[in-house]
């Protein structure tokens, strides 16, 4: 189950990045066919840095700033969330391990 689950997700990340990939060089292709750079076409996929030295990617058209990633731990750690089925999880793993060693002996 693991193993076909890994395959699935390396499958799934290849074949996105070879989305953006082809998406990128359509872009280019069509700069290349028009002749001038036309600010109406964006690239798929962008890497820059602003002012203050923060790294600024945009995917799609998309904006993601590594504040943000920032901004939203703060706020998890802030709020102490938790999932739920974790701590479920680790309580029902405890309850099990418990059982079997009494049902072992030890």
């Amino acid at each position: 189950m693991v193993k076909f689950m890994m395959k699935t997700f390396m499958l799934t990340t290849i074949l996105l990045f070879g989305v953006l990939l082809g998406m990128q060089l359509a872009n280019d292709g069509m700069i290349k066919m028009k002749g001038y750079k036309d600010p109406d076409f964006s690239s798929a996929f962008t890497v820059s840095k602003t002012k203050e030295g923060e790294v600024e990617a945009s995917v799609l058209g998309s904006r993601v700033r590594t504040t943000d990633l920032q901004e939203k731990q703060q706020k998890l750690e802030e709020h102490k969330a938790f999932n739920f089925f974790s701590s479920f999880g680790r309580r029902f793993a405890d309850m099990i391990h418990s059982a079997i060693n009494k049902a072992v002996g030890q």
